[in-house]
């Protein structure tokens, strides 16, 4: 018992964190699992109950949870409008003469719905890859693979993922140095989808099919006119974040994604005609409350780790960078694998790691930390068969999902080895 006693720390922390994947995997809900998996951690690290109450309401009521949670709420309200207006849809329209290249029309569609950061986006991208392959002569769990992988290949570095928006506001960087510093594992995951599920010899061009008739006059303005919601809430909300640095308003960063954001929702509408309920009902989806009921869960639980002592109990623990360097791979990689979702390995295992960099001294190596947990945290989640996107895709093309998750597996491991030598080279 003596032997175990120095480890204690680290054990509470496990417990903690083995209750909240418990939660998680037998469907208790995400932000239902963390909010639990925080007042079992403030507990047994010595809060009442009435700390932990005070503690977890400071952390969803302070500015960053209510600027992150109005900036995913926006993005849910963003990807329904163009999704239930149809301008989605004739978006992709609009582009389709311009895929000449077989392989490019395979991945297009995926990968343009990767933009849109929709729960199970996959199914959405699904039949439009199925149309695209009507005439070619594809094995289903190729189609599969295709559409899973490319469809996420956005997600490691696009600034309107939730997953990109909670590392930013945690670890204090820039939404764009974050994505800047990200998208090398783009640039991997388009190379690594490449290699497994596209080249030729794994996938035969004499297979694949006629190339379409060239696009109508006018389809790139058309085309341009669709897009313009994305290209407000993207480079638009980087160039007013930009300017509101150069101003030196004072205000926070996320400022200026607010307002792209805002001008997109605003976009869509107009160009829709659509009336303002749309959005208001757009506010009521489910899966739009549960995303935001996340981040004031994960916040609530930053707090808690701060408050209850937690990090610095673990700090003279793990007072090595080697033993900071492990819970950064092992623990995002843990997290992501069981919940699927990028959002909550994020919001639970890069506070932590971010405390303990604060504790060792090693703030300046602030950033690649963050680079290794979200590469780590997004090879479980890809590699998670209980990812929603890698279900609905599966359940779609009617593909087992043990026989399709077995050419994910190897990508995946590949993914995480790319991603620790960059980390290496960032240091």
């Amino acid at each position: 018992m003596n032997l175990l006693l120095p480890y204690l720390p680290l054990l509470k922390v496990a417990l903690a964190f083995a209750l909240m994947l418990a939660g998680i995997r037998f469907r208790l809900g995400l932000w239902q699992s963390i909010l639990a998996g925080s007042l079992v951690l403030g507990l047994i690290f010595g809060q009442s109950p009435a700390g932990w109450l005070a503690a977890a309401a400071a952390g969803v009521a302070s500015e960053k949870a209510i600027l992150l949670g109005s900036l995913v709420g926006l993005i849910m309200v963003l990807s329904d409008c163009m999704e239930k207006t149809g301008q989605a849809g004739r978006l992709m329209e609009e582009l389709t003469g311009f895929l000449r290249a077989p392989r490019l029309r395979l991945v297009f569609f995926p990968a343009l719905i990767g933009l849109l950061p929709m729960p199970g986006g996959a199914v959405f991208s699904a039949p439009m890859l199925k149309g695209a392959s009507a005439h070619m002569d594809l094995d289903d769990r190729e189609r599969v693979m295709l559409n899973y992988w490319f469809r996420h290949i956005w997600e490691f570095c696009w600034p309107l993922y939730p997953g990109i928006l909670l590392a930013s506001s945690l670890s204090g960087y820039p939404i764009s140095a974050v994505a800047l510093a990200l998208m090398p594992g783009t640039l991997l995951l388009v190379g690594l989808g490449w290699w497994f599920y596209l080249r030729p010899g794994v996938l035969n061009i004499s297979r694949l099919g006629a190339a379409p008739p060239p696009p109508p006059a006018g389809a790139g303005r058309r085309a341009l006119v669709q897009g313009l919601p994305l290209l407000l809430a993207t480079a638009g909300s980087l160039a007013v974040e930009a300017v509101l640095a150069g101003l030196d308003t004072g205000l926070p960063f996320e400022a200026g994604v607010l307002m792209g954001l805002t001008a997109a929702i605003a976009a869509c509408l107009l160009q829709n005609r659509a009336a303002a309920g749309e959005a208001l009902r757009s506010l009521n989806l489910r899966h739009l409350l549960n995303m935001v009921l996340v981040v004031a869960a994960i916040f609530a639980f930053k707090e808690v780790l701060t408050r209850a002592g937690v990090v610095e109990e673990l700090s003279r623990l793990a007072g090595g960078g080697t033993a900071i360097f492990a819970c950064a791979v092992f623990l995002p990689m843990v997290m992501g694998f069981v919940a699927g979702i990028t959002v909550a390995f994020v919001g639970a295992a890069l506070p932590l790691l971010l405390g303990l960099l604060d504790q060792a001294g090693m703030r300046d190596a602030t950033m690649p930390y963050v680079v290794l947990t979200m590469f780590s945290g997004f090879t479980g989640v890809m590699a998670s068969p209980i990812h929603i996107c890698f279900i609905l895709t599966c359940q779609y093309f009617r593909v087992p999902l043990a026989r399709a998750w077995l050419r994910v597996a190897l990508p995946c491991a590949l993914f995480l080895a790319g991603g620790t030598a960059y980390f290496f080279i960032l240091r």
